[in-house]
């Protein structure tokens, strides 16, 4: 884990050392010879983000080593790392890199939700529902959880609270059409349906933040517009981004305007992918 995150004593202090300890360094060994970690905090995998970071470690290998325990019965077990295992079996790897830890089966929740939460590579939503989870099967408050990650009591308490957001709402953000920063705004309006439906009016202008803000005050005190209907994009536009997506092995959009500018929107899911792309525009590493 990187401390430069600012993460506090983290594991450290989350089960005493003797107990968590490398049972050796990094080593490689067959990925056919891990199982999934049974607690994976991470929700469904999407199929498109799976693909994408498969051909970045096609090409660059994986960056990031994974975390495991030895299994009793042979081989190992997951502790963080599912996605990049998988992304591995699929682009047809022999070895990947681990990190192997010696952990008791009691231990093994609690560390595999600290270390996936604390490596960040898990979205807004995925990150609340592993706080309720740690908070859940170990009787913890959200005062108690903060300390065990390293996080402030007002961090985890923000994040559990995008638990109560409408399900549309909650399945944007899974898909990354909505940032935390949207859906703590739209979470200011009472209901299931008057949340989604001031989802749609941001998803359509594609609304800032801070534009989503006015939009909830303006409904909470009376003041609602009929919405606009968004234009269709052009097949041109769509064929562009198809262009765009094949170069860059990920999801692109165009947002194009009537005095004939915009903007490209590129997205990634980890490091990896963004130190792949880094490289691929640049023709530089990071």
């Amino acid at each position: 884990m990187n401390s430069r995150r600012g993460l506090g004593r983290g594991l450290a202090s989350l089960i005493p050392e003797e107990k968590v300890k490398p049972a050796s360094g990094l080593q490689e060994v067959p990925p056919d010879q891990i199982v999934p970690n049974p607690h994976q905090p991470r929700g469904p995998f999407r199929e498109q983000e799976l693909l994408e970071l498969t051909a970045s470690i096609q090409t660059h290998g994986i960056i990031q080593p994974l975390v495991v325990t030895q299994n009793p019965a042979g081989g190992y077990q997951l502790i963080a790392g599912e996605r990049r295992w998988r992304a591995a079996g699929l682009a047809g790897l022999t070895q990947v890199p681990v990190i192997v830890k010696d952990v008791a089966p009691r231990e093994m929740l609690e560390l595999a939700l600290v270390e996936n939460i604390q490596r960040e590579d898990l979205n807004a939503l995925e990150e609340a529902q592993a706080y309720q989870q740690l908070m859940k099967e170990f009787g913890l408050s959200q005062a108690a959880a903060a300390r065990r990650v390293g996080k402030s009591r007002s961090a985890v308490a923000n994040k559990v609270r995008l638990l109560g957001a409408a399900p549309a709402i909650r399945a944007a953000l899974l898909e990354a059409q909505l940032t935390e920063g949207h859906a703590r705004a739209l979470l200011g309006l009472e209901g299931d349906a008057e949340q989604t439906a001031a989802l749609q009016v941001v998803l359509e202008r594609e609304l800032t933040v801070r534009q989503t803000e006015a939009l909830v005050k303006r409904w909470r005190a009376g003041e609602r517009q009929p919405t606009r209907a968004k234009p269709t994009p052009l097949p041109e536009v769509h064929a562009l981004e198809e262009r765009f997506q094949e170069s860059l092995g990920t999801r692109v959009r165009l947002r194009t305007n009537e005095k004939g500018g915009g903007r490209v929107v590129i997205y990634y899911y980890s490091d990896e992918e963004f130190n792949a792309l880094y490289q691929h525009l640049t023709g530089e590493q990071l």
